[in-house]
């Protein structure tokens, strides 16, 4: 397993499988609620530089949450305006414990290209004291998809959306 010292994310390839792992200073509840709440989602969800906007959210298993990410960031030079649309489906909630959903790439109406990898992701949420260990486990079809997302940088968009994260969780509980 390998760590990012910066992130204090863990990255692990297991076959198909894109386990990360990170410990977050903010209790369980809490973290669990700004995965599961749309007006917290979309302060932190997607890179550094880029905004995301809910278009549908259904937090319920067969529930679909599908929303674009903008690219705000004049400095990130050709992904400056950029859009890229994400759906997921929900498939099992257990508060606050787990979320499953699948993840796939999107266009603005929801329909899915069929050359994009489609990733089962489970988020478990493990207390540990007023700490919280998030576990998310990525199922790709192949080791081949897998290696094509580590391709487009996935590991490296998942630090920059940690970084959000943790912002927002600081903001949240200093108020």
């Amino acid at each position: 397993m390998s760590e990012n010292k910066t992130s204090n994310l863990t990255v692990q390839v297991e076959g198909r499988d894109l386990i990360m792992e990170r410990v977050f200073d903010a209790p369980r509840d809490l973290l669990f609620k700004v995965y599961s709440e749309p007006e917290h989602l979309e302060n932190w969800w997607g890179p550094q530089g880029w905004q995301t906007k809910n278009k549908k959210f259904e937090f319920k298993p067969g529930g679909v949450w599908h929303y674009c990410m903008t690219c705000m960031d004049r400095n990130q030079g050709e992904f400056y305006g950029q859009e890229s649309w994400g759906k997921g489906t929900y498939q099992e909630i257990i508060e606050p414990e787990k979320i499953v959903y699948i993840d796939q790439f999107s266009d603005e109406e929801g329909n899915v290209p069929e050359n994009m990898p489609e990733m089962l992701i489970s988020l478990t949420f493990v207390e540990q004291g007023a700490k919280t260990k998030l576990i998310i486990r990525t199922q790709f079809a192949s080791a081949e998809e897998l290696q094509k997302v580590l391709d487009m940088g996935v590991v490296q968009g998942f630090e920059s959306q940690i970084e959000r994260l943790d912002e927002l969780l600081k903001e949240i509980q200093a108020a």
